[in-house]
């Protein structure tokens, strides 16, 4: 999800017991649900197991200790300290460093990338990724979808498959 729609989630958007957590008030103005895996629901449960801090359900799921929503400010310049202590930056010239926002890049590679070597039918998921993502169209999709070197080797061996029916000449 991106940045602005999870500081917006309320405790009340959180459906562990589903795996599901909605989105409102979405940069289209469109809801959507998104599904969590075993890992983040149980994350989930472990930062909700303090009951004194949550007594109503409006209250924002990100908050401060003084209980107040987080700011974009904030949690940018804690992923950023975050990165550097990871030594996790871009190794060619470039002054732009990983932003929180390129996870979601990622995110959406490493799922066609996955999709692809899993054989899956690429073109009928494509639709249901750009819902995940939130976006409106395919579109829009598409500028996430930069090729990697395991892209590109995945969507290879498909043409192969497909020009070669399965037998892979050389």
């Amino acid at each position: 999800m991106r940045v602005g729609e999870a500081l917006r989630l309320q405790l009340a958007d959180v459906n562990l017991d589903n795996s599901v957590i909605t989105i409102r008030s979405t940069k289209f103005y469109k809801s959507r649900l998104v599904p969590l895996g075993t890992d983040v629901v149980r994350l989930l449960r472990k930062y909700l197991a303090t009951p004194e801090r949550w007594n109503q359900h409006y209250q924002p799921l990100f908050q401060s200790r003084q209980r107040k929503r987080l700011g974009h400010t904030l949690v940018n310049t804690t992923f950023r300290r975050l990165r550097s202590l990871a030594g996790v930056c871009r190794s060619d010239t470039s002054s732009h460093q990983p932003r929180l926002h390129d996870l979601r890049h990622t995110f959406a590679v490493h799922r066609l990338t996955e999709w692809y070597r899993k054989g899956a039918d690429v073109q009928i998921l494509l639709p249901a990724l750009s819902t995940y993502l939130g976006h409106v169209d395919l579109h829009s999709t598409q500028s996430y979808l930069t090729m990697t070197p395991e892209l590109l080797a995945e969507a290879n061996r498909r043409f192969q498959d497909y020009v070669y029916g399965g037998r892979h000449e050389q």
